[in-house]
């Protein structure tokens, strides 16, 4: 049946997230010429993730119990709606309002496509499918620097906005019409009320929440503080917004097979490694100063991205398997919606004590804490 369903849940993915690339290299840069700096462009930032991480536990859990598709269309429709607000915004507290309601609907989107996936992925192959959907939720968010910086230089930053909630409704219309219901779900049949207590106590979901809180902190750095980095060196939108494309198309075209190797050799040290190497790469940014050094950098991350992702999220549909799959998604979302969350505030401050080169310094060790953490949590679990 995945093979069936799994064009349309791709598409759907692909056009909601590509709808938030278009905006990724611009929304810094907007904020802080509404006259947000330091903790102020943090706070805005993270506003998103801060709503994100109080809804996803309870969208999780109502996917489990109620079925997917609906709340999948809801997510997509406000998120149509709330791009048009950041237009109308006019002050930076009318921005930090609508991140934080864009928010709410994030989490009615990805967790639940990524539990789609995860109710159809057959045993053996779920990095596979994982892989592909991870492919393309990030290809969204690779395409659409490149796409959103031609068309702010050409068509001005409110044009943006216009294309963001214009993908978003396509995304709507394709779920509606495309993607069919799942009435019975691997995972639920002897536990339909999943319980969060239950899950809190796998220590592979404690090892992947915290993997993916380390890398998220780090993911909340870049979003925030690359394109300014990239600005101080003298970079225009254009080649800002290749940088970010490069970085995430790379995750996308090598994805499914980071899924196909994570099918087939231990997911653990995959996970883990990938981690490492993605720390490292965060600390590299400042050392670099032009635009090809930059890049050859953000290639690279993306490369560690794609070891450890679909190596992560295949083991979290084995326990989704036990425990719900929404439920068990959702937490796993939840870490790195709070990464995400407190990563621009954390990282807004050091920018506004320090400079904007520790920001990644530090958002590399928190990295590297997290790759930690997942070896202490999952050492005494089944590989």
């Amino acid at each position: 049946m995945i093979k069936k369903v799994f064009p349309a849940l791709a598409f759907s993915m692909f056009s909601s997230t590509l709808g938030m690339g278009i905006v990724s290299p611009l929304l810094p840069l907007y904020i802080r010429d509404m006259g947000a700096t330091g903790i102020w462009l943090g706070i805005i930032i993270a506003a998103y993730s801060v709503s994100n991480s109080l809804v996803v536990p309870i969208a999780g859990k109502i996917s489990d119990q109620k079925g997917r598709k609906g709340l999948l269309a809801i997510g997509l429709l406000v998120y149509s709606v709330l791009s048009l607000g950041y237009v109308w915004a006019g002050t930076v507290t009318h921005l930090a309002l609508i991140r934080f309601l864009q928010g709410i609907a994030g989490a009615m989107t990805g967790p639940i496509a990524t539990a789609y996936v995860g109710d159809l992925s057959p045993e053996g192959e779920e990095g596979k499918w994982m892989g592909y959907a991870n492919a393309a939720f990030f290809s969204g968010f690779g395409f659409g620097p490149f796409l959103g910086g031609v068309i702010a230089e050409h068509f001005g930053i409110p044009a943006t906005f216009y294309t963001m909630g214009a993908f978003n409704l396509l995304a709507l219309l394709v779920t509606v019409a495309y993607l069919p219901e799942v009435k019975r779900r691997k995972g639920t049949e002897d536990s339909p009320h999943p319980s969060f207590k239950e899950i809190s106590r796998s220590g592979t979901v404690k090892g992947i929440f915290s993997l993916w809180l380390g890398q998220a902190i780090g993911r909340g750095a870049i979003f925030t503080f690359l394109p300014v980095f990239a600005a101080m060196m003298g970079l225009s939108i254009s080649l800002i917004g290749i940088l970010i494309t490069v970085n995430i198309l790379s995750v996308t075209l090598l994805t499914p097979l980071g899924g196909i190797i994570a099918d087939r050799f231990n997911r653990k040290p995959l996970a883990f490694v990938g981690l490492i190497l993605f720390a490292v790469s965060l600390a590299a940014i400042p050392l670099t100063h032009s635009f090809w050094p930059l890049l050859a950098v953000l290639l690279i991350q993306g490369v560690t991205m794609a070891i450890s992702q679909p190596a992560a999220s295949a083991l979290g549909v084995e326990e989704g398997r036990k425990y719900g799959m929404g439920s068990t998604m959702s937490v796993l979302f939840l870490g790195f919606s709070i990464g995400m969350a407190v990563g621009p505030i954390i990282a807004g401050a050091i920018a506004q004590l320090l400079d904007v080169n520790a920001v990644f310094y530090i958002a590399a060790g928190l990295g590297a804490v997290g790759s930690i953490l997942f070896v202490g949590f999952t050492k005494h679990s089944p590989s």
